[in-house]
């Protein structure tokens, strides 16, 4: 099979030739008929991520058909359409007898701690408890959205965050996770402030349903202007980016008793953010890390989703060949396309 490929961090990824994997006993092959290529894949191939080992096939969100079952995989079928999640529960240890596969012990996730989906075909283990059948009007390109960065902002809003109708959200950074955001706080009834410094993603949030935008490259003291938007400060504020700027904004945006929702990873100098304790005690503030979503929970974000609530669509940007994402991984940093890019051409 064709596949993307590095021998070492941050040195050239090249599309090659590799064996076609096998399946475990208790899980698939995939072949992948689209993948979304995202910021995580990025700090992966910098070596910001200590679950890659080299050499390496990066890729983590992705959607395709079942190609090959294990002999233990009971209640799925080659050809079946399916997605998953990207941190995939074992089924057994504490957390995911607790339902809370999304912080598993023994998490797999492909691209990180396996083999990844930037290639024709992609293994994956614990097939029962995480793969999600596609709706049948939800292409692939679309789905391909879901696996990380959609999941994560819908269980950031609707379960870490505890949106209420009418609650002012603010949404800091509008990449992936960002748009998602927006989309799905408006489903839920929220209003949104969407923050960013690109003029053309500050234009695409307002599209998918964003109340106002701010430009942070305009303006000096982004939480003042949320809080005045707002009459006091959002009910719930995400950070879609991990920069110590946009974790700060965000906790100094809130109401009292309000949500900051730490989705964006926090790398490099801004691994460690002084966080403002002052403000967090004396507003009773809420400082909530979310990572992902269970298999089991989709549901819900597919009901809102083929019931046209919500459309993961209107997130995508590029499409491009596996060949094109070569480039445009090692670019991401300092290329930040607008939408998701999703690589559908294998060959």
């Amino acid at each position: 099979m064709k596949a993307l490929f590095f021998e070492a961090f941050q040195a050239p990824v090249r599309v090659t030739e590799l064996p076609d994997p096998e399946p475990t006993a208790d899980g698939v092959v995939i072949q992948v008929a689209a993948a979304g290529l995202c910021r995580s894949d990025w700090h992966g191939w910098m070596g910001h991520d200590s679950d890659v080992h080299l050499p390496h096939v990066p890729g983590h969100e992705f959607a395709g058909t079942i190609a090959a079952l294990g002999k233990n995989v009971k209640n799925w079928q080659i050809g079946d359409r399916v997605t998953l999640p990207f941190s995939m529960g074992c089924g057994s240890c504490p957390q995911c007898r607790t339902g809370n596969q999304q912080i598993c012990d023994d998490y797999y996730q492909p691209g990180f701690t396996g083999m990844g989906c930037f290639a024709e075909y992609v293994a994956v283990p614990y097939a029962e408890q995480n793969l999600v059948r596609l709706p049948d009007k939800l292409g692939f390109n679309a789905a391909a959205v879901l696996g990380c960065r959609f999941i994560t902002a819908y269980r950031g809003i609707a379960v870490q965050g505890r949106l209420q109708g009418g609650d002012w959200v603010a949404v800091h950074a509008c990449g992936g996770v960002g748009l998602s955001a927006i989309q799905i706080a408006k489903a839920l009834g929220g209003r949104v402030v969407a923050v960013d410094i690109a003029t053309d993603k500050l234009e695409l949030a307002k599209k998918l349903g964003a109340d106002r935008v701010l430009n942070a490259s305009e303006i000096d003291q982004i939480p003042e202007a949320i809080r005045e938007i707002t009459g006091g400060g959002a009910q719930v504020s995400v950070d879609a980016l991990g920069s110590t700027v946009t974790c700060i904004n965000s906790i100094a945006c809130l109401a009292k008793r309000g949500r900051h929702i730490q989705i964006g990873l926090m790398t490099g100098t801004h691994r460690t953010p002084a966080v403002p304790m002052g403000p967090v005690i004396a507003k009773e503030l809420e400082i909530i890390g979310s990572h992902g979503m269970q298999a089991h929970a989709y549901p819900g974000m597919l009901q809102l989703i083929t019931s046209g609530r919500i459309n993961p669509k209107a997130l995508l940007g590029q499409s491009i060949s596996l060949e094109e994402a070569a480039a445009a991984l090692m670019k991401m940093d300092d290329h930040d396309a607008l939408g998701v890019t999703v690589i559908d051409r294998f060959r």
